[in-house]
């Protein structure tokens, strides 16, 4: 079931991002051009125009991405005692690093950064690292774990401390993967993933009975003082995209079981900043 989940998974968002959706509608659009649905094809043809227009001009993704990204905040005080950081796999850049067989990372490239930090600031926790392929196709590359303990390493941390699952292809399966491996299993962990990922892993988390604290970093949306109308289509897509599928994997989670909530809170109470 979960190789089922997994695959239905990347083909149902292939067909569903706004992006494709965009494609699907301009080749509905020019199939009833061709069958003189010419009316038709003018309306939708309006309205799809008025659409790109919008998100090409302003970054309206934003207001969909930013409740994501404000549901948990870091932590004003850590909580002790701790047991380990988990930081989750994602910002890897897997076909890259295989390409020029150097370790490569994309959007996200904060949470190794500061599970970096973080593992300075607490020097004797285990640092635990989950992360396979979430390629369909590509299964035999490096992992995203491999990839991420290279590319912390290279940040100064030292090797013998990071424990990497290699075989997660997405936030479900990085929990389950990763129970056994727990050091303590009933201790509480740092959780770090990007901000809009954060609600989701947190559900998943409490599902799987893991005791995790909230550790939000990687923001896409700007604060409302920062928005204007500045034209950058890729940029605006982008955390389109994102805040699209992060709620649509929200609800998907939990209409599967995965999550006990839609929009899971935090599963321990600790300081947070303002």
């Amino acid at each position: 079931m979960d190789n089922l989940f997994f695959v239905l998974s990347k083909l149902v968002w292939g067909l569903l991002s706004p992006t494709s959706l965009m494609v699907w509608l301009l080749v509905f659009v020019t199939l009833l051009l061709w069958l003189n649905y010419v009316r038709q094809a003018k309306k939708l043809l309006l309205l799809m125009s008025i659409v790109s227009f919008i998100v090409m001009g302003y970054p309206v993704g934003d207001y969909l991405i930013h409740p994501l990204e404000t549901r948990f905040s870091v932590p004003e005080q850590m909580p002790e005692p701790l047991a380990g950081i988990i930081m989750l796999g994602g910002a890897e850049q897997l076909k890259l690093s295989d390409s020029w067989q150097a370790p490569q990372v994309g959007d996200g490239a904060e949470r190794i950064l500061q599970t970096a930090e973080l593992a300075q600031q607490y020097p004797t926790l285990p640092i635990i690292v989950t992360g396979g392929s979430n390629l369909v196709q590509m299964q035999h590359l490096d992992s995203e774990g491999q990839v991420a303990k290279k590319l912390l390493s290279q940040a100064g941390v030292e090797p013998a401390r990071v424990i990497i699952e290699t075989q997660a292809r997405n936030t479900y399966e990085n929990f389950q993967k990763i129970k056994p491996l727990l050091p303590k299993p009933a201790g509480r962990y740092i959780l770090v993933t990007s901000a809009f990922h954060m609600p989701r892993a947190v559900g998943v988390a409490k599902q799987q009975h893991i005791n995790v604290i909230p550790y939000p970093v990687d923001y896409r949306s700007d604060k409302p003082n920062n928005r204007y109308w500045d034209f950058d289509l890729s940029a605006h897509l982008a955390v389109l995209e994102t805040a699209c599928h992060e709620w649509l994997g929200l609800v998907v989670y939990y209409a599967t079981g995965k999550t006990q909530s839609w929009f899971p809170q935090a599963t321990v109470s600790v300081d947070k900043k303002d």
